[in-house]
């Protein structure tokens, strides 16, 4: 099953309202294609590395078949925000000038609550997925999953690939255990997580890897903290994915440890 992995831009033509439950000061808006977003801004706490995560995180989503609202960039203009009367978000909306990321808003969905009853190998795909991703943010306290439409939707994926934030020793991150995955909201129904394994095996691969990372702007990757180009960069975290593909049975015996 081949997932079509390329990505839209869209203009941000309103901003409608801030949604306070994320850290990041995640806000819903409108684009010029007429949809609703809700729009993850580079000016946030962990700007652009956010963002990163949170485009390379749902493309591995999407790549293993899993529910995850549309992401598109959405670009913001130097006059947007200007009339907002908020400070602390046309501070936000002033920082965040150019390309950030927009889900599609799933209008109507509720709230994923802990112990609602997943079917097992979709459980365990989700759980294997954000022990391949360093996900630290799927948890009983904040489930980041919808109920839309009578199926589990992913959202919120910028917590993911924390090696990130210390920008050092890819090759010894990739090969860590990832010991948060005890606190999975899903572990508990994760029954199948080699059944798991071997289908990510089937369909992730370098091309796929490749082609996600390939989508990073260069605009996110000016980063003041290395001097490494755009694609130096790139590579840093196609190496990550290959690696931590390759050795995945150190994430998935440390989830199944978890779960006995």
């Amino acid at each position: 099953m081949i997932h079509d992995l390329s990505v839209r831009t869209v203009t941000v033509l309103r901003y409608i309202l801030p949604l306070r439950e994320g850290g990041s000061l995640p806000a819903l808006a409108e684009a010029d294609d007429g949809f609703k977003y809700v729009l993850k801004f580079r000016g946030a706490g962990h700007g652009v590395k956010m963002l990163i995560s949170e485009l390379l995180g749902g493309k591995i989503a999407q790549a293993l078949g899993l529910q995850i609202p549309e992401i598109v960039f959405a670009h913001l203009d130097e006059d947007f925000g200007r009339t907002e009367g908020d400070e602390e978000i046309q501070d936000l909306l002033k920082f965040s000038e150019g390309l950030n990321l927009g889900l599609h808003y799933l209008s109507g969905a509720i709230a994923y609550e802990p112990g609602i009853k997943t079917d097992p190998l979709l459980a365990s795909k989700i759980v294997w997925m954000d022990a391949f991703t360093t996900n630290i943010d799927r948890t009983f306290k904040n489930t980041n999953m919808l109920w839309w439409h009578q199926e589990l939707w992913i959202i919120d994926n910028g917590a993911s690939f924390y090696f990130h934030h210390s920008w050092q020793n890819f090759d010894t991150a990739a090969k860590t255990p990832f010991k948060y995955i005890k606190d999975h909201v899903l572990l508990p129904q994760a029954t199948k997580l080699d059944e798991a394994d071997t289908f990510a095996k089937s369909v992730l691969n370098d091309d796929v890897f490749r082609e996600t990372v390939n989508l990073i702007p260069d605009d996110w990757l000016q980063w003041k903290d290395t001097d490494e180009t755009p694609e130096e960069i790139r590579e840093v975290y196609f190496n990550f994915l290959k690696t931590r593909l390759a050795h995945s049975e150190i994430f998935l015996n440390e989830a199944q440890n978890a779960r006995g």
